[in-house]
């Protein structure tokens, strides 16, 4: 059923593609993306801020990044992705990774399907904050006082990523 891939566009980071008639983007630098749900041993879930470009603010979000974007690790496992993404963004590291969900974040604009990971056995051992320009806040905050916290944000004018909710869904659990 599916015809060949026409590209329309390319950037330095994703393409845009037509195929069947549809329209969408792909991303062009990476093999995966995980997203990780963290939660330190005390009961706090771990959110990172940080201002993002196409929505013009602050959004809170899991912390989460791409496998395979850095030259030589075309092949990076998702649990390999995991560990240096949670470290870079919150100076967190996990014992552990569980795949919980893999899915699509907007199956009508990107073929982009997101890993969900459970962390465990955290342990801070840096600053966090990101790498080069990411200027990443770090928030801890227990699950049962998120949606509150979350409300408080998007009042003060910030954008909540809703990929929080399916990270509450599962922390709650």
């Amino acid at each position: 059923m599916s015809t060949e891939k026409e590209t329309i566009a390319e950037g330095r980071f994703i393409n845009m593609v037509r195929r069947n008639g549809w329209e969408f983007v792909e991303r062009n630098n990476t093999s995966a993306i995980v997203v990780i749900l963290a939660v330190t041993d005390d009961g706090r879930m771990i959110f990172v801020e940080q201002f993002r470009e196409p929505v013009e603010k602050n959004v809170i979000e899991l912390p989460a990044g791409l496998a395979g974007d850095h030259p030589g690790t075309e092949d990076e496992a998702i649990e390999s992705a995991a560990q240096r993404e949670l470290f870079e963004e919150t100076g967190y590291e996990a014992e552990s990774f569980k795949i919980l969900i893999e899915g699509p974040p907007s199956a009508g604009l990107s073929s982009e399907i997101l890993t969900f990971v459970r962390a465990t056995g955290l342990k801070k051992t840096g600053p966090g904050g990101g790498e080069g320009s990411e200027k990443i806040i770090i928030h801890e905050i227990p699950p049962h006082s998120a949606e509150g916290w979350l409300h408080k944000q998007a009042e003060l004018g910030k954008v909540v990523d809703p990929k929080v909710l399916v990270g509450l869904f599962y922390a709650m659990r």
